[in-house]
């Protein structure tokens, strides 16, 4: 499980971070020795800065997988609103949602909501479950609405923006 991590200000990453990145993206298992290659500097060098972007939270490499093609059944979007009346305020709210295993992510927002939390469960009981018996008993929560995800079309987590730099490393 990850840790709950307020934005801070953005890490120091330079052009040769960010080409690292880019490659690693479509394929976190790509071999240093290739990204060297590619970038024309050291292995070492490669090493060395990947383990500087890991270690500074920059960069995660994970395996996706479609949680409906594993087994999961329920996974949910849910929009909180979070009372200003509290002693709470929206990261303390956030942070104990982080904390429960069916949180795959918690974000905040702008709009109707204050957080958009994606929820996977085994089934719609356990969903349920988790509703009544975890997130309607956090503090702070004032009003959720919950959005079923039916099919998933796309969840590539680390193609973004640096797609677009991938292929600034490939014209290079």
């Amino acid at each position: 499980m990850t840790e709950l991590v307020v934005q801070s200000p953005a890490a120091r990453v330079d052009d040769v971070d960010r080409r690292i990145i880019a490659l690693l993206q479509p394929d976190g298992r790509m071999p240093f020795s290739q990204i060297a290659a590619e970038l024309g500097v050291s292995e070492g060098t490669i090493r060395q800065r990947y383990r500087k972007l890991v270690d500074s939270g920059v960069l995660q490499v994970v395996a996706v997988a479609d949680p409906f093609k594993i087994g999961f059944e329920s996974m949910a979007m849910i929009g909180i609103s979070v009372g200003i009346d509290g002693e709470r305020g929206i990261d303390g709210v956030a942070r104990e949602l982080a904390r429960f295993p069916e949180v795959s992510y918690v974000v905040m927002s702008t709009g109707s909501f204050d957080l958009l939390v994606e929820v996977i469960t085994q089934n719609h009981q356990e969903f349920a479950t988790f509703l009544t018996e975890k997130l309607h008993r956090v503090e702070g929560v004032s009003r959720t609405e919950t959005f079923m995800l039916l099919r998933v079309y796309k969840m590539n987590l680390g193609g973004w923006r640096m797609v677009q730099a991938r292929e600034e490393v490939l014209r290079d």
